[in-house]
Parts: C-alpha cells; sequence; structure tokens
C-alpha cells in the first residue's frame, strides 16, 4: 500500500468530493462541501464506503484543484471524511482552506495521530481500531455508530473521557437502523446527555 502520511501533503487521495449538506452530527442540515479521501485500516465490517480503503484505487488531486471547485460552489464550511482522513497529513491542505475563509471540519475514527488545523473535530471512534488518547480530549462531538445494544455501553466509555463540552451523538447503523433505533431513543429518554444522530441525506437521497 501507498505510504501515505506524507509530510505536508500537497497532493492526496480522494475517492470524491461534492456539494451538499451535512447529514449527521451537530451541524446536520448545513450546507457543505465534502471531501472523501482514499485509505483506511480501520475496517468496519458494516461500513457504506467499503471503496474507499484502497487510497491507491482513487486519483490523487492537487490541494490547489481542490480549492478550485470548491470556489464553484457557495460553500463555505468543508468536511474532511474517509476512509480515514487522518492517514493523511492534513497539515498543507487545512492552512489552504483556512487562509481563503473556508470552516474545517474533519469526521475520524481518531485512530491516527492528528493534523490539520480544525474548527470542529467530529470524533467517531470504532471497536475495530481503538482511537488514540490524545485526540479524546480535543473532540468537540462524539457520534457512536449503534450497531447492537451492547454498544451503548461501549460509548459511555468514551463519554467518559472526551471533554465536558463535548457533544455527544448516538447514531443507528443504516441497515439495522429499524431495530436499534428505538432502542436509542429509549436510551437517549434515560440518558439526556445524548443526542440522536440520523443519516438525514440517506432519507432525502443526497450524497
Amino acid at each position: 500500500m501507498t505510504q501515505l502520511k506524507d509530510t505536508g501533503a500537497t497532493s492526496l487521495p480522494v475517492m470524491e468530493h461534492f456539494y451538499t449538506l451535512q447529514g449527521e452530527g451537530y451541524h446536520q442540515g448545513k450546507a457543505a462541501y465534502f471531501i472523501r479521501l482514499g485509505g483506511c485500516d480501520v475496517g468496519c465490517v458494516w461500513c457504506d464506503v467499503k471503496d474507499s480503503w484502497d487510497a491507491e484505487k482513487h486519483p490523487v488531486l492537487k490541494i490547489e484543484d481542490l480549492i478550485f471547485n470548491i470556489e464553484q460552489t457557495p460553500a463555505r464550511l468543508v468536511v474532511i471524511t474517509g476512509g480515514e482522513p487522518l492517514m493523511h497529513n492534513l497539515d498543507a491542505l487545512t492552512a489552504a482552506l483556512q487562509s481563503k475563509g473556508f470552516e474545517t471540519n474533519i469526521e475520524t475514527s481518531g485512530a491516527h495521530s492528528l493534523s490539520g488545523s480544525w474548527n470542529w473535530i467530529c470524533l467517531s471512534p470504532k471497536k475495530f481500531k481503538a482511537p488514540l488518547p490524545q485526540i479524546l480530549p480535543l473532540a468537540n462531538e462524539l457520534k457512536v455508530v449503534v450497531f447492537n445494544k451492547s454498544d451503548l455501553e461501549w460509548a459511555e466509555q468514551y463519554a467518559a473521557l472526551v471533554s465536558p463540552n463535548c457533544k455527544l451523538y448516538l447514531q443507528p447503523e443504516w441497515d439495522k437502523a429499524t431495530v436499534v433505533t428505538p432502542m436509542i431513543i429509549e436510551y437517549i429518554k434515560q440518558h439526556p446527555q445524548w443526542e440522536l444522530s440520523l443519516q438525514i441525506h440517506k432519507y432525502i437521497n443526497v450524497p
């Protein structure tokens, strides 16, 4: 596999990039430009973007070309996701974005060391590869995907490790949503520090 974490990378493997609405978590419903980077070694069995896992399958794009595409839209918020985006050094990407006035958000499992400058860090830890301890207090948002009942107890373990101001979200795994959503609703009613995150982009049929 390609060595991914090049210092100050000015080009990155990009599976896809598009302007849409953020469908999940704290920024749900906001217009956002998404950059989905290739490469992931976390290996969630229920991942809905498994095509992103192999970075070598995706074109390597220059940062300036990505910014040119973003500037063709009214976007002010840019979300970097994957795959696992922190397999790459994102310092150059976020510096370029912020120099143009864009807000930078990241969605990460936290399994790799943090790079880049972020306005918002969404940490979505996975059982398949645990987040690094140093990223936990930096998270603005903890979003736990719930596949079964045991994930609720697991979510609480991480809620105890993030900062007191971190927003807490439970999100049903899409293919099991009919089963786990009612369970999550009842759990949140008993534990109101949590909120429900739904993948509304899938309900409204946007990317």
